[in-house]
């Protein structure tokens, strides 16, 4: 198959090429900033090749419309990274990276004489609503944005995924089918990835519950994530919004104790809000990152069959750790 990624040469994007190429994929990357000039030349990725092409996230252009043309699977992941301080000029990052990449991706594939068969396109799990009643699947979840003293930083980031979701869906497109992957946290051992970031505190003893520790994190290992885009490849049934999250969330204090005794940590010195709040300001990130309750489930996928082969975090934790370990041998 001919998979373009728009927006994949970031850690989603690395995990994608990296399963598709040994699947023997024909890949192409579409980015800002190609590590060449050139914009069609194929660039080394281990021993396989991947070709980057140049788009500027915004604007349909014909250099990279002949690379959707044809091809049978869009997967966009093109966005502005989150993690940074949520000022008035990185707001409007955020949302105009998503929302014009998302639009100019729909206008290309109604541009298209053979217009992909299936558009993946990313969303977030961050769409839901805080709480700890009750999980949120694709059929009962209560969608953000309209709790009582809801923080300014935690309805931007729901008002972003609302707005990505509607770009995508603007306009209708008779051919191809369309996902929206609403993603959790996608663990992997790459280097200054989530779980990398999170292994490093646990070994300085910092890994302890964030705020009170109620707060769900919600997480799929990187081996379930491309499973399951195979999967929303695959199964002509899955469209609209698709949950890509292990079945079993966990509050923070568990998920950060299993996150200890998977590196033999016995102890993590908790943090309290004010000292997350302190530390986020320094980081130059956001605690939204670390206080929202993200208790997401996969229904639908769930309903499809998909099998998880990490549905809980404690052996996804060890296998991410011995995969850590041994790329820092």
């Amino acid at each position: 198959m001919k998979i373009v990624l728009p927006g994949g040469s970031g850690q989603l994007g690395i995990v994608l090429t990296r399963h598709f190429l040994r699947a023997n994929h024909e890949l192409v990357v579409l980015s800002r900033h190609p590590s060449s000039g050139n914009r069609a030349t194929p660039q080394p990725f281990g021993d396989a090749l991947v070709r980057h092409v140049k788009w500027d996230g915004k604007n349909v252009d014909l250099h990279w419309l002949k690379e959707i043309d044809g091809a049978d699977i869009v997967i966009n992941l093109a966005g502005r990274s989150v993690n940074c301080r949520y000022h008035q000029a990185n707001r409007a990052l955020i949302m105009e990276s998503r929302v014009d990449s998302t639009r100019a991706i729909c206008q290309a594939i109604r541009q298209c004489k053979s217009p992909p068969r299936v558009w993946l396109q990313s969303s977030t799990a961050t769409i839901y609503a805080h709480r700890y009643d009750a999980p949120n699947d694709e059929f009962t979840g209560i969608i953000g944005g309209d709790e009582p003293n809801l923080e300014d930083t935690w309805k931007f980031s729901i008002d972003v995924a609302k707005a990505w979701e509607a770009a995508a869906t603007e306009f209708h497109l008779p051919v191809t089918r369309q996902v929206l992957m609403r993603t959790a946290m996608v663990m992997s051992p790459d280097a200054d990835g989530v779980f990398d970031v999170l292994t490093g505190l646990v070994k300085k003893f910092l890994g302890g519950r964030n705020g009170d520790g109620r707060q769900y994190v919600s997480w799929i290992h990187e081996d379930d994530f491309v499973a399951a885009i195979d999967q929303l490849i695959a199964d002509e049934s899955l469209e609209g919004p698709v949950n890509v999250a292990s079945p079993n969330p966990l509050p923070n204090a568990d998920f950060m104790k299993e996150l200890r005794n998977a590196n033999g940590v016995k102890f993590g010195l908790p943090a309290s809000r004010w000292m997350l709040e302190i530390g986020a300001r320094l980081m130059k990130t956001e605690t939204e990152l670390l206080l929202k309750s993200r208790r997401v489930v996969p229904g639908k996928l769930l309903a499809a069959g998909f099998g998880f082969q990490f549905p809980h975090w404690a052996a996804a934790c060890k296998d991410l750790e011995n995969k850590l370990a041994a790329e820092k041998a």
